[in-house]
């Protein structure tokens, strides 16, 4: 009876490894939980070879979002918004310039993005240029220049 064997995860588990992981355990824990459970599969050649594969077409469709996200973020650098709003004395709003206006206004220029991307911590309440940061992608962030005027 072998000591250990090979098994190839297929969820996340706690103190053994991360999901598509080729990890050795005992064959016990093997037969009695992993494998019940379908936490686990015996890393069979074929099994191997399909989780490589699945690896490899999920590398390559995360470097091809990377690139759409990083052409994004460039036309997003280089765009910038005039939103006109009325305003009354000393300058101020009525009402606010929320997200959901500058998203509209983006996709006026003819870019399609996800409005969730906009990190916009509270609406904009006064007139001026603001800078606020698109989130695309973990390390892909855009900065998209606003400036509210007076209509």
């Amino acid at each position: 009876m072998p000591a250990t064997i090979q098994v190839i995860l297929q969820q996340d588990v706690p103190n053994v490894g991360a999901s598509g992981e080729l990890v050795k355990v005992r064959p016990g824990f093997a037969r009695n939980y992993l494998l019940p459970r379908q936490l686990a599969v015996p890393a069979t050649v074929a099994q191997v070879h399909r989780v490589e594969h699945e690896k490899a077409v999920a590398l390559a469709k995360a470097e091809k979002l990377k690139k759409e996200s990083r052409e994004l973020a460039e036309k997003l650098n280089a765009l910038d918004i005039k939103i006109a709003r009325a305003v009354g004395e000393d300058d101020k709003l009525f009402g606010s310039v929320t997200a959901k206006e500058i998203h509209a206004a983006v996709e006026a220029q003819g870019i399609k993005f996800d409005r969730k991307k906009l990190v916009l911590g509270e609406p904009l309440k006064a007139l001026g240029q603001v800078q606020i940061p698109v989130k695309l992608l973990t390390d892909v962030v855009a900065t998209l220049k606003v400036e509210v005027v007076k209509k």
